[in-house]
């Protein structure tokens, strides 16, 4: 199979749907080519099968002569040779993975110049001033880029020509400078690299090239994959396109466009535009842009060419396509599409519109309602659900609204210093000139993000709208000075509080309160139709152990509690002190009279969640944790003991600590086994819940009662915990004669449990899989330490594919959880099947838990709409 492929090539199936062997920019610009015959200029695909065995062994076999047969091809096509130093072929070399991933990989323009081309491209253009910008530009690149250059040595010297030549933008550089700007780029690389600046021009192609494909493994990307959970192994495809140059002259521009709002989702097109600039002036934030409208001023017919072109690109792709284009002397060239990012907002209205048809007669389109939920990402859900300000305050400035929401944080100024401040706990809102993929890191750690310069498409922006995360761009009144910045003669210090508003652009020092966002009505149209999808075959509950919880979580459209933790009542400060009583008692009276103060508190606990949930099912989980965790630290108590002595009572304490101390705690005395020590505890709890819903019944309500035991790990154990609950809702229910059915059940959070499913299943009506730790004991993993220590270092070196505690797909634990499923309802095919850990909220586990089969998941109530939708896109997979 080749390694190379033309844009024009001729392929079994349309090109867009090979984007796993031509990467999605690749497949995008031979659809353009092949199919629907836009201006593209001319080029080639290097496939992601030659990134793959690069990155397996080495530069491919062959490889080289199918390149040279391709370069061969265009030059003929062309018309002009690659360094030719009478009319060079220039071309780009470009990155395209199969998954957009915006400034991630490497890009290098104008290669094929050289001392000789330089000259011969002076020539032919008649612009002597054109030709060396070009070049200087392609040095900078190329050392950066290829050869690893620091690019503080290209852009120290490109200001001081600014300055020296007295003008703001690097168009008005004059050629001479520009001659001087290139001689010093190569001398810098021949200081760095002890060689000199590649002359040959099939020496910087396959230099660019193999940079492309060392950049699939860059920290950025690999930062940019883990978060977005891209496979680490898809590689990167190149493309290789004939220049076209937005900086010939004034005739000439270049722009970023989309074909309808990407931050409200409104039908109209928009985007940035440069006048004499190449593509990174736009993406890098260098200039300050203009927008569609100011381009129509200059080029009245090449914008409505434009306008047309975005129609046809939303009708053949059904969907906003985010497109790039140059003017060279006034002729339009397309140089890459693809279905465009979008803020959370847009998603939602634009896939709702999308189902009412756009456009008319034969060149009418529309999508279903099944699709239209398929367009919108737990990340869109997430966004819509931002805080914003609950008041107003006075804005310092005010740049360009990139990506909507509130954040409120600590100023740091390098990418750095705000992924250490975040590591400390801080809120961080990193605050730059302009970003580049090389800030990821600090992007990632900060709640907002500020820039003084770029565009609604730079790269601050593209990356924050992708992520939900608030930010601010081209807010040019913020001058940054080292650790500091200025907005007239107001100065914010790094550490200072500031407040960005990213649906006005507003940006405000101090803390602004915040309060939690506002769904469009669209948010709501698309679970309604998501609650038709999944309704019967997948339910959501969710996770709340207090009567607000409940209540929130059923107007985010709960069906229920699936997790109901019961040890979170015994932490309050009221209490507490109650469950000490228990634990210290000496004798079965003191025991017993501690047990019945907590029986009282967990009635009107439960009393709470019943009520919010009437007419619902509520899993009740009985006490997990050890004890110990509701006494002080042994530690803090012997250095209290050691300074100051200690009282008769926390003497006792002490001593209870030191008793139930474990090494172990996780796997130690818990759950059932808590119990079997305390059986007491265990019935305490079960006539409180009993008692509740008794009263609810008289007061003409439905309670639901499901009663979980956690962690048994064999039949024996359900059969003794079952006989307690059982006991002591025969006595509650003794003389009724319509008897509620309450149903008793247990969580499989062991890889024993998991296994022996079906013997567990004899005694149980329900199971509900207990992913958090189910992932901890089928790993070794302890959750708390190596999230923060090992992770990052296993999911960047490809170690693991996924974070098992973010989603259980790929890990092995979805394994477990299917065995589970299988065995309980091989022995009982009736039993209720569901999920209570956090996975419950993450789309891709919500499709492995759909396809075992599960009834429900349940997640935290402000994870429900996602868990809604996410059913709804696993049934809709399932059936495709």
């Amino acid at each position: 199979m080749p390694y190379v492929y033309a844009f024009d090539h001729k392929f079994r199936r349309p090109p867009m749907e090979y984007k796993d062997l031509l990467g999605g920019k690749g497949a995008n610009l031979a659809e353009m080519t092949s199919v629907l015959e836009l201006p593209v200029p001319p080029g080639f695909t290097i496939t992601t099968d030659a990134c793959r065995d690069y990155m397996h062994s080495g530069w491919p076999e062959g490889l080289d002569e199918e390149i040279a047969k391709h370069v061969f091809k265009l030059e003929k096509k062309m018309g002009r040779k690659l360094g030719d130093p009478f009319d060079p072929l220039l071309v780009s070399v470009r990155s395209g993975a199969k998954f957009s991933m915006p400034g991630m990989m490497d890009t290098v323009l104008n290669l094929g110049l050289n001392d000789l081309s330089v000259e011969g491209l002076a020539h032919v253009t008649s612009d002597e001033r054109f030709a060396y910008d070009s070049y200087r530009r392609f040095i900078a690149m190329y050392g950066r880029i290829v050869l690893d250059v620091d690019g503080e040595l290209f852009d120290a010297p490109l200001e001081l020509a600014r300055e020296t030549a007295g003008v703001t933008y690097d168009h008005e550089i004059p050629a001479e400078a520009l001659r001087e700007l290139c001689d010093q780029y190569k001398a810098s690389i021949k200081d760095v690299t002890g060689k000199p600046f590649p002359q040959k021009p099939r020496d910087q192609l396959n230099g660019a090239v193999e940079a492309v494909f060392r950049s699939w493994n860059g920290a950025r990307a690999i930062a940019y994959r883990v978060r977005e959970k891209i496979d680490h192994e898809l590689g990167t495809a190149v493309n290789v396109q004939t220049m076209v140059f937005g900086n010939r002259d004034d005739n000439s521009g270049t722009g970023v466009g989309f074909t309808r709002d990407a931050a409200t989702g409104a039908n109209a097109p928009y985007g940035d535009f440069l006048i004499n600039a190449q593509g990174e002036d736009v993406v890098a934030g260098i200039r300050n842009t203009d927008d569609l409208d100011h381009m129509k001023k200059h080029f009245p017919e090449i914008h409505a060419d434009l306008l047309d072109i975005f129609k046809r690109l939303e009708r053949h792709y059904t969907d906003m396509c985010d497109t790039e284009f140059t003017i060279e002397q006034g002729k339009l060239w397309m140089l890459q599409t693809r279905i465009g990012k979008r803020t959370g907002a847009a998603a939602l209205k634009m896939a709702v519109d999308m189902t009412k048809g756009t456009g008319s007669g034969v060149n009418r389109w529309k999508i279903s309602r099944q699709e239209a939920i398929t367009r919108v990402t737990a990340d869109h859900l997430d966004a819509v659900l931002h805080p914003q300000f609950a008041g107003t305050g006075k804005a310092l400035a005010t740049g360009l609204a990139a990506s909507p929401g509130a954040a409120v944080g600590a100023v740091y100024f390098t990418a750095d210093d705000a992924d250490e401040a975040a590591g400390r706990g801080e809120k961080v809102i990193l605050v730059r000139n302009e970003t580049s993929p090389d800030d990821i890191h600090g992007m990632m750690a900060s709640e907002g993000i500020l820039t003084a310069r770029g565009g609604l498409v730079s790269h601050a922006a593209v990356v924050a709208r992708g992520w939900g995360t608030p930010a601010i761009v081209g807010a040019d009144a913020v001058k940054i000075d080292g650790k500091q910045f200025s907005v007239g003669k107001t100065v914010v210090k790094e550490g200072d509080i500031v407040s960005l508003d990213g649906t006005t652009g507003q940006v405000i020092v101090g803390a602004m309160k915040l309060r939690s966002a506002e769904p469009p009505p669209e948010f709501h149209t698309i679970l309604k139709w998501a609650d038709s999808v999944r309704k019967g075959k997948l339910g959501v509950r969710a996770n709340a152990d207090t009567g607000e919880d409940a209540t929130n979580a059923r107007e985010l459209g709960a069906e229920g509690i699936g997790l109901c933790r019961t040890e979170h009542m015994f932490l309050a400060p009221d209490r507490l002190p109650v469950v000490r009583e228990m634990i210290l008692a000496s004798t079965p009276a003191q025991e017993e009279a501690a047990l019945e103060k907590l029986r009282a508190v967990q009635e009107a606990d439960f009393l709470d969640i019943l009520d919010a949930m009437d007419g619902l099912p509520v899993t009740i989980r009985l006490l997990d944790p050890p004890l110990h965790e509701f006494l002080p630290s042994v530690e803090e108590l012997r250095v209290k003991e050691a300074k100051k002595g200690l009282t008769k009572k926390e003497q006792a304490l002490l001593a209870a600590a030191e008793s139930w101390a474990e090494h172990n705690p996780m796997i130690g005395t818990r759950g059932v086994r808590l119990g079997v020590i305390k059986p007491g505890l265990y019935a305490m709890q079960v006539r409180a819940l009993l008692s509740a819903a008794a009263k609810l019944r008289e007061m003409g309500k439905k309670p639901i009662v499901e009663i979980m035991i956690p962690l048994t790990v064999s039949r024996e154990e359900m059969a003794l915990a079952r006989s307690w609950v059982q006991t002591e809702i025969d006595a509650a229910l003794k003389g009724m004669r319509r008897k509620p059915n309450i149903t008793i059940g247990t969580m499989i959070e062991t890889p024993r449990a998991a296994l022996r499913a079906d013997e567990i299943a004899e005694v149980s009506d329900f199971f509900s899989f207990g992913t958090n730790d189910l992932t901890q004991l089928t790993f070794g993993f302890s959750r708390d330490d190596v999230e923060s220590r090992m992770m990052p270092a296993y999911l960047e070196q490809g170690l693991l594919k996924r974070n098992p505690f973010d989603t259980i797909d790929q890990t092995g634990v979805g394994d477990l959880v299917r065995i589970g499923a299988e065995r309980g309802r091989k022995t009982k095919p009736g039993l209720k099947l569901g999920i209570c850990g956090e996975h419950g909220g993450d789309p891709e586990s919500i499709e492995l838990f759909y396809d075992a089969g599960l009834d429900y998941v349940s997640c935290s109530p402000f994870r429900v709409p996602i868990a809604r939708l996410s059913a709804a896109q696993s049934v809709l997979a399932a059936e495709v």
